[in-house]
């Protein structure tokens, strides 16, 4: 096609007039800019209908009126209108954000651009101003900006959690309070520096903080607990948390980590566990003491009950058997204290008559008292002082307070007990007037392990948790003990606080001596025990008072032999060899030819878990070694006739 051909292709150009009117209408029609000139003095020359629209004066209203009109008097007082001009004369354009003023004298948010007009010759013939109202915009972003420097502060301010954040290569970026607190760096000292410097040296041996941040790349969070270093070198246990940081294109901006400092934690958790371990291990170690205990004891048992002709060997028996009660009272003490730290201790409190529980007390406290060349002066008032208690774990309070007195009481020396109302509460006091508490040992006098000093003539000092029973049971019972004592050689005194109770107290069933207590009836026994001793010895003892017994030593034999003997009452050891007791009672629960059979468990372990156990394999009863006789006896009892 040729020139000609294509200039006749194009439309015919407008007339310059024409195209003028055009594009004013364009810009008198555009209503969200504010578009318009000003002359070299920067007075308003024209005005379109976004001006109107943004500022709010009609054409009329502001032609021909200064635009400095449109600012702020602070502005106007600095000179700012002024400046304005002056940059865009010289720069040939001006741009600016900030507030001006309408019509009505409210202010907007204003993007503003100021663009130098020149003639051909290039002199100055005014200014075209674009004005846009930005104020919408501008309060999303403060918002925005507002949020962000709460955000920021509430960061900033917390001191429990480390939070920073670190570049994509692990740098730190930014440190809040509780990351100086807890990692002892200020954010000047730390910026900058990679995260590794946390970490222990056999961690940064295997780049472990690199592997924390692929972790937190691939899964979207790295979280852990771990050993982490402060500045000055020691170690803190800390959970850690790392979140990958994107941005709206999904670019990685970096990481943000939160660190808390767990050390506190993990040491409650560390003892926690000790405890737990101690307590497993105080278990066993009363179910080992009581196991050579338990043939002790029977063997005692039978020695009673065929008696001595020689009064020597009857003496030593009477010796072997409060020893062998003291053994076991230390066991139990064990145990107790064990149960009475760990919560699992749980008392039947009834209305009972302290006076009766005071004399269960002194009875059993008499041997020691005895043997020790002790007098015993006792005063209780003749009405009854009734408490809500558990009568077995009071008395072994009172036990444990009259033979302390006892223990660290010169031989021959008094020891009084007495009891009365006072107020509201019946207080029971113990006095001796033995070897005394200094007064540095006063204030612990009932922590654990905790004892006066012993000499070499008194070797029954004890475990030190008798008075640490005494305190948590009293406590358990609402009531309070306290101790006083002039100092060494002078003697001492505990007191016991307990409330009042207004109803009657339960009536206190008798306890009949084992001889009262051999069978109208003999029962068909059999005893499962692995301990030969204390198998045989426990027959011997129960084929003494009528019984007919045979013995077992393991679970199969247990199970092989009662379908043919056909027991009335099976005394089933717990722990046997490959077969626990607990196994042997369900299995001969489901023999048909036992379904009457009574189930009596005899075991070392005697926790309440334990009964629980017991109970739940199918055991009627459970007793702990060493036996009760009179206990087991009142279970053998003669309520029926024998089976036939």
């Amino acid at each position: 096609m040729s020139g000609a051909g294509r200039d006749a292709a194009r439309p015919a150009a407008l007339p310059r007039h024409t195209a003028e009117r055009q594009f004013r209408m364009l810009i008198e029609s555009v209503s969200d800019y504010g578009i318009f000139l000003l002359d070299p003095e920067g007075r308003v020359v024209t005005w379109n209908a976004g001006a109107q629209r943004t500022q709010g004066y009609a054409a009329g209203e502001i032609i021909g009126h200064h635009f400095s009109r449109f600012y702020p008097t602070s502005a106007i007082e600095r000179g700012w209108p002024d400046h304005e001009l002056t940059v865009a004369r010289r720069e040939g354009r001006f741009e600016d954000e900030g507030w001006r003023i309408r019509k009505d004298g409210a202010q907007f948010w204003a993007n503003v651009i100021i663009t130098a007009l020149r003639d051909e010759s290039g002199a100055l013939v005014g200014f075209g101003k674009i004005i846009r109202d930005m104020t919408e915009r501008r309060r999303e972003q403060e918002t925005l900006r507002q949020g962000e420097e709460r955000f920021r502060l509430l960061v900033d301010s917390v001191k429990d959690y480390a939070i920073f954040m670190l570049d994509t290569d692990g740098h730190i970026t930014s440190w809040n309070a509780g990351a100086e607190r807890s990692k002892g760096y200020t954010a000047s000292e730390i910026i900058g520096q990679h995260f590794s410097v946390f970490y222990p040296p056999d961690a940064r041996a295997v780049d472990w903080p690199s592997h924390e941040l692929r972790v937190a790349r691939s899964e979207g969070r790295y979280e852990e607990e771990g050993w982490r270093v402060r500045k000055d070198g020691t170690r803190f246990w800390a959970n850690v948390l790392i979140t990958p940081v994107y941005g709206r294109t999904g670019d990685l901006r970096g990481y943000a980590k939160v660190t808390r400092d767990l050390t506190q934690r993990r040491h409650v958790e560390e003892l926690q566990e000790a405890s737990r371990q101690m307590g497993e291990f105080i278990a066993m170690l009363a179910h080992e003491l009581r196991n050579p205990l338990a043939p002790i004891r029977n063997a005692l048992q039978v020695m009673g009950l065929r008696r001595f002709g020689d009064p020597q060997l009857e003496w030593c028996r009477g010796v072997l058997d409060r020893q062998v009660s003291h053994l076991g009272r230390l066991v139990d003490d064990l145990l107790d204290v064990n149960r009475i730290t760990s919560g699992k201790i749980l008392l039947k409190l009834v209305p009972v008559d302290l006076a009766s529980v005071l004399e269960r007390a002194i009875e059993s406290s008499t041997p020691l008292l005895q043997q020790r060349g002790h007098r015993l002066e006792i005063d209780l008032p003749k009405t009854p002082l009734i408490v809500c208690a558990d009568a077995t774990r009071l008395s072994q309070v009172f036990l444990n307070l009259l033979n302390n007195a006892a223990k660290y009481t010169p031989e021959g020396g008094v020891v009084r007990l007495e009891a009365a109302a006072e107020g509201t509460h019946a207080v029971v006091r113990v006095r001796d007037n033995g070897v005394g508490i200094s007064a540095d040992l006063l204030p612990k006098i009932f922590d654990l392990f905790v004892q006066g000093t012993r000499s070499l003539d008194r070797s029954e000092g004890g475990l030190g948790i008798g008075l640490t029973l005494v305190r948590e049971i009293v406590g358990l019972h609402g009531g309070a003990v306290s101790v006083a004592s002039p100092g060494p050689g002078q003697g001492s005194e505990f007191l016991v606080s307990l409330a009042l109770h207004a109803r009657a107290a339960e009536p206190e069933r008798s306890v009949e001596p084992l001889e009262r207590h051999a069978a109208a009836f003999g029962r068909r026994i059999l005893v499962v025990d692995d301990n030969l001793d204390s198998a045989d010895t426990m027959a011997m003892v129960l084929r003494a008072t009528g019984h007919e017994v045979e013995t077992v030593h393991d679970g199969a034999s247990a199970l092989e032999r009662a379908p043919h003997y056909r027991p009335e009452y099976v005394l089933l050891d717990i722990g046997l060899p490959g077969m626990s007791g607990y196994t042997v009672a369900e299995r001969l629960r489901a023999l048909p030819a036992l379904s009457g059979v009574k189930l009596i468990a005899m075991t070392g372990y005697g926790q309440e878990e334990d009964r629980r156990r017991s109970r739940e394999a199918g055991f009627d009863h459970h007793l702990v070694k060493p036996v009760d006789f009179v206990a087991l006896s009142a279970i053998l009892g003669p309520d029926v006739a024998p089976a036939a």
